[in-house]
């Protein structure tokens, strides 16, 4: 009996762990070289923590640098992330780390001598989940380097087997970036030729297409489950959804909601690499991440359409029974100009970030000894890292400007 008066908080300490590893008050940093500068799957991350998972306490800040390896991380860390005092991270090192030639063992070696000093680094400053992620991997049709797609893929992919050793050795999550990539690609080539370059031009900067799938190993890794939204629809009767979506009146056939929780929105074109929804037919990223389950009961009739803001699409009388997931099927969105509101803030504080990083705070490394030396020094340096920081979270708040609750309705017609 001793334990009933707890059991509320025991309960919603457990839904916590079960939608993600992420605590309470998680300050992410999401850590990398060049293609975390890109600030694409950053931005990716960044706005689905805001977005699609309901929380309002996930801050994030990007510590991408072009052509940094993982010893290059580790010799800034310290001084880098004193200006955002991260408790969650994500790492993604190993393309510049395996230095563009064919495997070697010292190559594996000095991979793993760094980014175990990356890692008792982060565990000095206070992170306590990391998303240990592998390098991702190239595209053999558009890798041009003085080794071949193919075998600098099995360089990277030793590489990935040094990043899951250490993440299980540290009992931290591991991100599978290399192979979320590698199948991906493999599948949409077959499907869509050899010109299809979801790898970027050079076959190493993914293009959208390409960091969708990074930010797909991410998320899963900090263990998101993908629960968007469940709305049941009953021809007969009452209306229900879960968490995150308030049913706003009642009408048969119709539900409006209040929702708090977005799914997560695609660019346009199916076909480009340019665009991020072309990937989609050759991941699992909407099965995994983004599930917005709508169920119809009580149907009449074998087949009826659905509308969602501007769209409509037929289903059957089974389909809409089992459950129907819009964010797949639906190509547009309610959600649509309110995600692309709150992703172009995102890239601009995150752009912000980079000029903060790489032109401030990392020089301030340089006055360290002199700050320990001279108490007038350190103070001065104290003030100019709490006023950077003040200044970047003038950046988050105008980013949580956009994130506001979105009223739609989702309509059902019999087709008779």
């Amino acid at each position: 009996m001793r334990i009933l008066p707890f059991l509320p908080i025991l309960l919603a300490a457990f839904s916590l762990r079960a939608e993600s590893l992420l605590p309470p008050n998680a300050r992410v940093a999401v850590i990398g070289d060049s293609i975390t500068e890109q600030k694409i799957y950053s931005k990716y991350i960044e706005t689905y923590l805001l977005a699609c998972t309901g929380r309002s306490d996930i801050k994030v800040f990007q510590f991408g640098w072009s052509g940094e390896r993982a010893g290059g991380f580790a010799a800034r860390l310290e001084n880098d992330l004193a200006v955002f005092n991260p408790n969650v991270a994500t790492t993604c090192y190993g393309m510049n780390d395996a230095s563009y030639k064919p495997y070697a063992p010292e190559i594996g070696a000095e991979y793993e001598k760094n980014m175990r000093a990356v890692i008792d680094g982060l565990k000095k400053v206070g992170v306590t989940v990391m998303a240990i992620g592998s390098p991702g991997g190239v595209d053999p049709d558009y890798f041009k380097k003085n080794v071949t797609g193919q075998d600098y893929n099995d360089n990277l992919s030793h590489l990935r087997d040094i990043a899951k050793k250490l993440a299980e050795e540290n009992k931290q999550p591991f991100a599978n970036v290399y192979d979320t990539m590698i199948s991906a690609l493999t599948k949409s080539k077959a499907a869509l030729g050899k010109e299809y370059g979801p790898f970027g031009g050079d076959g190493f900067h993914p293009a959208p297409a390409g960091q969708l799938l990074m930010a797909q190993a991410f998320l899963k890794a900090l263990g998101f489950d993908g629960d968007i939204g469940r709305v049941t629809i009953d021809m007969k009767g009452p209306n229900t959804a879960s968490a995150g979506h308030v049913i706003k009146g009642l009408q048969l056939g119709s539900a409006t909601l209040e929702s708090s929780k977005w799914p997560f929105v695609f660019d346009a074109d199916p076909t480009s690499a340019g665009s991020n929804r072309s990937i989609l037919p050759f991941t699992s990223f909407n099965q995994d991440l983004n599930r917005f389950n709508l169920r119809v009961l009580n149907l009449t009739t074998d087949k009826a359409k659905v509308t969602w803001g501007s769209q409509s699409k037929d289903f059957t009388r089974d389909q809409l029974e089992a459950g129907v997931n819009l964010a797949a099927e639906f190509t547009k969105t309610p959600f649509d100009e309110a995600f692309a509101g709150l992703t172009n803030a995102v890239s601009q504080k995150e752009s912000y970030e980079t000029i903060l990083i790489k032109n401030l705070v990392t020089h301030m490394r340089v006055i360290a000894t002199e700050a320990a030396e001279d108490p007038k020094v350190a103070e001065a340096l104290t003030k100019l890292k709490k006023k950077l920081a003040d200044e970047h979270a003038k950046q988050d708040a105008s980013v949580r400007k956009f994130i506001k609750p979105v009223t739609h309705t989702i309509k059902v017609e019999e087709i008779r």
